[in-house]
């Protein structure tokens, strides 16, 4: 990316940055000349055959035809075969084998398995590379609903469009019905269905109204809304969605690594093997079998398969994942470690209730919106998200009393709106200040004391059932920390089934926790969203941040992330781990068994004269097989129930 943060609104379109092509030319190039070379080999291949067959008597004819199609061959198969020498991989252990195979075959005379066992292979190549490049495609996908245009609104209300790459933090826009949201923000205005499967996975329209983040990538279903943009480029949620995505697909599991550390001490052995099969059966196309059939394709790919899929399944359900390892961490899973605020609730304050002081019907909303809409005060700001700012009430001579509250004029006179302090400065009767674990908010009106107003951080709606799907699936040691007081947690403990609880802790008390947890012997999942959770997140066997509203910081240091902060996703985390883990086995077992198979028969010249040809057919069918078992992982949907969630404050 470019270094310059140049914002110019002025321009009329600046064009996005294509896709990075998942081949680079060079890689492009190669493919095609590849397939070219392996298509014309295999016509003279072909030709070679019907010559032999037709015209026995002309020999010298069809092997002319079969050794010009075994050279065509011949340039990429020794060209991959010394490049695997010269940077060692776990692939380039096939391409030494195909290389060794071919080179037997031409010292043995064998013309035709030298030029179709290649072709063979060659083309078994471009299967895996498809499957791979499936990956990558996924991603430019998801890039692609990063590029949009906007609609800003500029400081004289008008509205023109321009290219969503020039939108910076704090640019209000417009998003009409049908359009995308051109990138992360704030609604300021309106009222919306948002279709926001691209980017949580989730089917079931989120309504969006003032007040509420919102992610670039959205689609507007209905309605009309104006957003303050608050993040942009990689640092937005589909930015940073994306750049999980690629660290992920990237990602090595430990078994692949296990297999780099011995491909040296493999290919020794199967060198010895062939060796032994030439000396004792003084078989050429035995020999030739055992070099191709010990080809580790289908085992090398058994994991990456596997861990691609399932990185693909858990971005369409809204999780991303950081690292295929953590797909295996996640099944072992034997302890809960979980945050409160911002994860078990929703961080932020809310009105639970109104306490009338007398039976006298008054509008109270609109005036204790107004009145806290003159304050920064986190109190002040909940009752002020209760109405739109067009619903507000003007005020006059606004003084706000630093801690205490706020006193205004208005229309019915002087009004007040504070804490039970204010009233007793004011000297103003109040009725008993009721007993409520969270802020509490009073309001009068030229002296009269009217109500109470009783916030709290509300607990998630989805939070209970999400805890006790987790014991339901093993996990049933669940631990909540958090830095709040003792009487809150243990409220909240309650009414989500937690009993170890630990409150008034730091983040300093969180991460000792977690290391007590694996000390003890248990593996325990950490899920928070704040900076004080990022050092239990990187200390957990696993790390779970929220997506929506969490810490750059807590982002950086989870291993799985939940873009759309439902905390039903965790047990769908641990079902597909699960999954990916039987998966993974199973490829493992076909990729093993079915190698170790083929070079049995073939050292004991099982595979008959064409053994060679036939342990080339076999490996790719035994890659084809781990490739289709993968893939079945794609079917894995777990759509989530639509909650009914408590109005916004």
């Amino acid at each position: 990316m470019s270094g310059e943060a140049v914002h110019n609104h002025d321009a009329e379109h600046v064009e996005a940055p294509p896709a990075v092509s998942m081949l680079s030319r060079a890689e492009q190039r190669s493919a095609a000349r590849q397939l070219t070379l392996a298509m014309l080999a295999l016509g003279l291949l072909a030709l070679g055959l019907v010559w032999r067959f037709f015209a026995p008597q002309q020999t010298g004819v069809s092997q002319l035809l079969l050794g010009a199609a075994s050279l065509l061959v011949a340039i990429p198969v020794v060209s991959a075969g010394w490049h695997s020498l010269r940077y060692p991989s776990l692939h380039g252990i096939t391409d030494q084998l195909i290389a060794l195979a071919m080179l037997g075959a031409w010292a043995t005379g064998d013309l035709m398995t030298a030029a179709l066992l290649p072709i063979i292979m060659i083309f078994g190549h471009v299967l895996e590379e498809r499957s791979v490049i499936g990956s990558q495609e996924a991603i430019q996908a998801l890039g692609r609903l990063t590029r949009s245009h906007a609609r800003l609104i500029g400081a004289d209300g008008s509205v023109r469009e321009v290219d969503n790459s020039t939108l910076v933090a704090g640019d209000v826009v417009e998003v009409r019905a049908g359009d995308r949201v051109p990138a992360d923000g704030r609604v300021l205005s309106g009222q919306a269905s948002l279709d926001t499967a691209p980017i949580t996975g989730e089917s079931v329209p989120l309504e969006a109204r003032v007040g509420m983040e919102v992610f670039g990538g959205a689609i507007n279903l209905d309605g009309l809304l104006r957003i303050e943009v608050t993040r942009i480029g990689n640092e937005s949620t589909l930015g940073k969605v994306i750049a999980l995505m690629q660290s992920a697909e990237r990602s090595k599991p430990p078994i692949t690594r296990l297999l780099e550390r011995y491909a040296g001490s493999y290919m020794v052995l199967v060198l010895l093997i062939a060796a032994v099969t030439w000396f004792i059966t003084n078989n050429a196309q035995a020999m030739l079998a055992v070099l191709v059939a010990a080809c580790p394709c289908a085992l090398v790919l058994s994991a990456p398969a596997t861990a691609i899929a399932g990185i693909a399944v858990a971005a369409r359900h809204g999780i991303l994942i950081r690292s295929s390892a953590f797909l295996e961490e996640l099944a072992d899973l034997t302890s809960l470690v979980v945050d409160k605020t911002g994860t078990l609730t929703y961080g932020s304050l809310r009105l639970q209730s109104v306490l009338a002081a007398t039976e006298e019907q008054r509008d109270l909303l609109p005036l204790a919106a107004s009145l806290g809409s003159a304050s920064s005060h986190p109190v002040s700001r909940a009752l002020a998200g209760l109405l739109e700012k067009d619903q507000l009430l003007p005020l006059s001579d606004i003084r706000e009393r630093q801690g205490l509250g706020v006193i205004a004029n208005t229309e019915g006179g002087e009004a007040a709106l504070g804490r039970p302090e204010l009233f007793e400065q004011l000297g103003i009767a109040t009725t008993p200040v009721p007993g409520h674990d969270g802020p509490i908010a009073g309001l009068s009106v030229n002296g009269v004391f009217l109500a109470w107003f009783l916030l709290a951080d509300s607990l998630k709606p989805e939070a209970r059932a999400a805890l006790a799907e987790l014991r339901e699936l093993g996990i049933g040691r669940q631990l909540l920390l958090t830095g709040d007081r003792q009487s809150v947690a243990d409220t909240l403990g309650r009414e989500v089934g937690i009993r170890d609880i630990q409150a008034q802790a730091l983040p300093e008390d969180k991460l000792n926790r977690v290391t007590a947890e694996i000390s003890s012997g248990f593996r325990p999942m950490v899920v928070g969203d704040g900076i004080n959770d990022s050092l239990a997140l990187k200390a957990g066997v696993v790390g779970v941040a929220m997506g929506a509203g969490g810490a750059d910081i807590a982002l950086a240091s989870a291993d799985i992330v939940l873009i759309g902060s439902d905390l039903r996703r965790l047990g769908t985390c641990v079902r597909l781990s699960r999954r990916c883990r039987q998966t993974l086995q199973v490829n493992v077992i076909i990729g093993l068994g079915w190698t170790l198979a083929i070079v049995a028969f073939a050292a004991f010249g099982l595979l008959g004269a064409a053994g060679a040809m036939v342990a080339a057919i076999l490996h790719n069918l035994s890659t084809l097989l781990v490739l289709g078992n993968a893939g079945r992982l794609l079917r894995f949907q777990e759509p989530l129930l639509k909650l009914q969630t408590p109005p916004q404050a």
